[in-house]
């Protein structure tokens, strides 16, 4: 059970080690961009590569999908974000175990936005865990974890990447232990918790009053979907790539620093931030060199121009 690009080595890799699939459920084929074109999954679209049942209920829990694979008395389900809530009765119905492949070293960051929460508060590591899946979100007793370290110039879009090998080599590590029973469970301790919720539509704003350095987290947490933007002048404006300047500023946060071989913004606490690449309101993605012969040149230093 999975849904984005995380969940497709996770798939090849059971296939490739002769775990008999029976099936995969996905979410339901998406319309994307302007032309609302209908987007298979990637998980549908390797399931389908490999002649694989596909199942993509709009919502699993009572739907006629979920009895199909309910009556298919499977020994195990393993998940890598799927992306819906799985009933207790569904989970249940496994001879061995429901085991989810969770980017994030529990109990830290259950919910949907893990990988996005550890570039936001900015973490030296992050990596997967092997849990086993309860009714209540994330709870499961941990089977196995693995640490990466996240580099400076990670973003959402690496850190998937590089979670989705770690997730898969784990999990085959893992499950011969699962299936014999020797498997020993940690359970995770309550007051470590931490959730990582989806990301609101609120969180994609960037604002002056925050640090070049919170800033650019959200930048590094936002990259590759949907992008974090500031309002400049009135308009969107999207930051796809940052860093923040090794120099400060006496500006009050939100005005140009410099627009001369480098582009950059003052943020909270005298912090400066450079801006890599950029997506003006009706354009497409440029780097900073472009931006400044055109629109950007007219940007003076000195001059406030993002909106609090």
């Amino acid at each position: 059970m999975g849904t984005p690009e995380f969940s497709v080595p996770v798939l090849e890799g059971l296939i490739k080690n002769n775990y008999e699939i029976k099936a995969v459920v996905t979410q339901p084929d998406k319309k994307v961009g302007h032309k609302q074109k209908i987007t298979k999954t990637p998980a549908k679209i390797a399931a389908e590569k490999h002649d694989l049942p596909v199942f993509q209920p709009v919502k699993l829990s009572g739907s006629e999908e979920m009895q199909q694979v309910i009556d298919m008395h499977a020994d195990l389900i393993v998940t890598a974000a799927y992306g819906q809530f799985l009933p207790t009765k569904f989970l249940h119905s496994v001879k061995i175990a429901a085991v989810n492949v969770h980017g994030s070293l529990l109990p830290k960051y259950r919910g949907g936005a893990p990988i996005q929460y550890s570039l936001i508060n900015g973490d030296a590591e992050t990596g997967i865990t092997i849990m086993e899946m309860v009714k209540k979100m994330d709870a499961g007793d941990i089977y196995s974890q693995k640490a990466i370290k996240i580099e400076p110039d990670d973003n959402a879009g690496t850190l998937f990447s590089k979670l989705s090998i770690v997730g898969r080599d784990l999990l085959l590590e893992t499950l011969p232990s699962i299936i014999d029973g020797s498997v020993k469970k940690i359970p995770q301790d309550p007051d470590k918790v931490v959730f990582s919720p989806n990301i609101t539509k609120e969180q994609e704003r960037i604002v002056p009053t925050m640090t070049a350095t919170e800033a650019n987290n959200m930048i590094r947490a936002l990259n590759p979907d949907p992008g974090a933007y500031m309002m400049l002048e009135g308009k969107r404006f999207k930051v796809w790539k940052a860093e923040v300047a090794k120099d400060s500023t006496d500006l009050k946060p939100g005005c140009v620093v410099a627009n001369k071989g480098r582009f950059a913004i003052s943020f909270a606490d005298g912090t400066v931030l450079n801006l890599l690449e950029v997506q003006p309101s009706g354009k497409k993605k440029m780097d900073i060199k472009n931006f400044l012969n055109g629109q950007g040149s007219k940007f003076a230093p000195g001059e406030e121009i993002v909106d609090k």
